[in-house]
């Protein structure tokens, strides 16, 4: 019990340093006070999409929620809209470098408007949760795989710790390009919610997959030549992200795969499944069936 006690006590004496170093203009924003709300989010996210929701449903109808699905993917594209363009503007205006741009803790209004987007983007993974929620009110859990709770459970706290030491920088890049790529992605989504009569306009479903893909593979790329560069921006943030982009490759190119390669579907294939009535983003895509 005493090592326990020792080890808690070690940890938080890092914990506290670890934000004493951290970036002062972020420290009184929402959410970024300390991790516990992030991590309190999560683990209850988790928690709901994996046992209480699916227990919830078990006995009851299913819900429609056509309309606030076709609200939210229009919400989400106008939050990932604000934050590409910001983070683009800002980042011209201020002359960052795409090879090797270190963090600006100043309070040049460019930085902290580049901050706050950076901001968003963290809170905006917070939001983009309900992705997985609407399929357990729609009892759609099969559509709740392994890949789409991973990254929807990571990127939230991933980016907590972006935000609060590195709101700047490097890391503008990962959250511009995922943010222009989940405006494209939503408004396929957001036209997929609208119904049946729309499935016309829906042929680009298995390219929209590919451009994830590119994206992932971009910021890998970016990843590692800033450190081959030696880039003046915090090491750990960098060899983070590439771990953790390393995972998430592996598991979209399983995805990709197993949808289009091992087992593409037929055309009758799809007549029976339905037409895709609501996407789920990060490589899950929802079917509805016919009435």
């Amino acid at each position: 019990m005493e090592v326990v006690v020792d080890k808690y006590n070690d940890f938080r004496e890092f914990y506290d340093w670890a934000l004493s170093v951290s970036d002062k203009r972020v420290e009184n924003w929402f959410l970024m006070q300390g991790y516990t709300p992030t991590l309190v989010i999560t683990a209850f996210y988790v928690l709901l999409v994996t046992v209480i929701g699916p227990k919830f449903m078990a006995n009851r109808e299913p819900y429609k929620l056509k309309w606030p699905i076709v609200i939210y993917n229009f919400v989400c594209i106008a939050i990932n809209f604000h934050i590409f363009s910001e983070l683009l503007y800002n980042s011209t205006m201020v002359g960052y470098n795409y090879s090797c741009q270190t963090v600006d803790y100043s309070d040049n209004p460019y930085e902290v408007r580049i901050a706050k987007a950076l901001w968003w983007f963290y809170f905006s993974k917070c939001v983009e949760m309900l992705d997985t929620v609407f399929f357990v009110l729609r009892k759609k859990n099969n559509q709740i795989s392994f890949l789409h709770v991973y990254h929807h459970a990571t990127m939230f706290p991933i980016w907590w710790m972006g935000v609060k030491w590195v709101a700047g920088g490097q890391s503008f890049f990962g959250a511009m390009v995922n943010s222009f790529i989940h405006v494209i992605m939503y408004t396929y989504y957001g036209i997929a919610a609208l119904g049946p009569q729309y499935q016309k306009y829906l042929w680009w479903k298995r390219y929209l997959t590919i451009i994830q893909l590119i994206q992932f593979f971009a910021g890998m790329v970016y990843g590692v030549q800033g450190i081959i560069v030696d880039c003046a921006y915090p090491k750990w943030m960098l060899w983070t992200s590439l771990v953790y982009g390393v995972t998430i490759i592996a598991l979209f190119m399983n995805f990709y795969i197993q949808a289009y390669i091992k087992k593409p579907k037929t055309k009758a294939e799809d007549k029976k499944n339905g037409h895709v009535a609501n996407g789920v983003s990060n490589g899950q895509m929802e079917t509805k069936k016919k009435k």
